[in-house]
């Protein structure tokens, strides 16, 4: 079969010797030297493992950074995903493409096939970073971007992880892209969230946070069904021109009816209110509860709906399927594969029903 009439193939070469090197250490983020093969160019990369508890297994994810060139199809990072949990290989790039359809920024994303050293490691999601050429992409002003790493990532003066009073408000990020002036913007903007009266909360938070965006994304936290979506999964970009803060979101594997271990989660798992001190208040404030609202009822009509949804997730499956075969972490595996369009949609209508069910909470 040729794979790349099916899609993309790159080809990484990388010495035996730094193989073993990659090896030895899983956990280091140190970036090893190699070249790649792709869309006809060869390209002198750096390549490194990637995520956190991802790292253990067998099928590995990647980060490859471009080095000459720097910049390759308008970016200099790309992240190349195992979805090793994700039976399906859907949910991440399906997460995305539904963020982009409420309104939000995310990430670009496609499936390409991946060998190294001439042996095939399978279907990957290739994954644009989010930093400066993501901006540039999209025409969007620059500005200071993090990424929130772990689950102090929560809007609040309080650690997620340990419930104490946190010694930094800026646990739980790292700058990606801005100044240490940044970084004390991102602690200020937490101080304010948490200490705004309420009475002066919803005239003060609009000059900090882009709050009809926030919604959106809220939005699309709770349809995709994402548990660590309020404290973990996402970036946050400070728009120079706005001086507001947009949130983008990442890493949605554990999604649609799936949680991190892709076992099942049960489409009420999720309460319809979010976890975090921003959201929290936000909606304690009456306009932007009933925004909220307004949100979810008409993307429960329109967007997240079978219709709507089925005919893009039959696209992703028939696109991927010839190929999955040839991937040695799946091919014995197929009729999981096989079976987990089904489960989505099964996922699709309970999510919409319970979500349905719980609208009266913001009456």
């Amino acid at each position: 079969m040729d794979i790349s009439a099916e899609i993309p193939v790159y080809h990484i070469f990388i010495h035996p010797m730094d193989i073993k090197e990659l090896k030895r250490d899983i956990w280091c983020d140190d970036p090893l030297p190699a070249q790649m093969k792709a869309d006809g160019k060869r390209l002198e990369v750096d390549l490194r493992y990637r995520g956190s508890h991802i790292r253990d297994f067998k099928k590995k994810s990647y980060q490859i950074s471009f080095y000459k060139p720097q910049i390759f199809k308008g970016v200099k990072d790309i992240h190349v995903n195992a979805e090793y949990m994700d039976t399906s290989l859907l949910r991440n790039k399906l997460s995305f493409d539904f963020f982009s359809e409420l309104g939000c920024l995310a990430p670009s994303s496609r499936h390409v096939f991946l060998k190294i050293n001439g042996k095939a490691e399978g279907v990957y999601l290739e994954i644009e970073s989010v930093d400066e050429n993501f901006l540039k992409k999209r025409g969007l002003p620059e500005g200071a971007i993090f990424y929130a790493v772990d689950g102090d990532a929560n809007f609040s003066l309080v650690s997620d992880l340990d419930k104490e009073t946190k010694k930094s408000l800026f646990l739980g990020y790292e700058r990606k892209v801005g100044t240490e002036r940044d970084n004390f913007c991102l602690e200020q903007l937490i101080y304010r969230i948490n200490t705004i009266p309420n009475n002066e909360f919803e005239r003060e938070i609009v000059h900090m946070v882009n709050v009809d965006q926030y919604l959106k994304w809220m939005a699309g936290v709770i349809m995709t069904q994402n548990y660590d979506g309020f404290v973990h999964n996402y970036s946050l970009y400070k728009n120079s021109e706005t001086g507001l803060f947009e949130v983008i979101p990442w890493d949605y594997d554990a999604t649609w009816g799936r949680d991190v271990n892709g076992k099942y989660m049960s489409a009420s798992y999720v309460r319809i209110e979010g976890f975090n001190t921003l959201t929290a208040r936000l909606l304690y404030v009456d306009n932007f509860r009933k925004k909220y609202r307004n949100l979810l009822e008409n993307s429960l009509k329109k967007l997240f709906t079978l219709d709507n949804l089925k005919p893009k997730i039959e696209a992703l499956y028939n696109h991927i399927r010839p190929v999955i075969c040839l991937d040695p972490y799946i091919k014995d595996k197929i009729d999981y594969f096989d079976r987990e369009p089904e489960f989505i949609y099964s996922f699709i209508e309970k999510r919409n029903a319970f979500i349905k069910s719980e609208l009266g909470k913001f009456n």
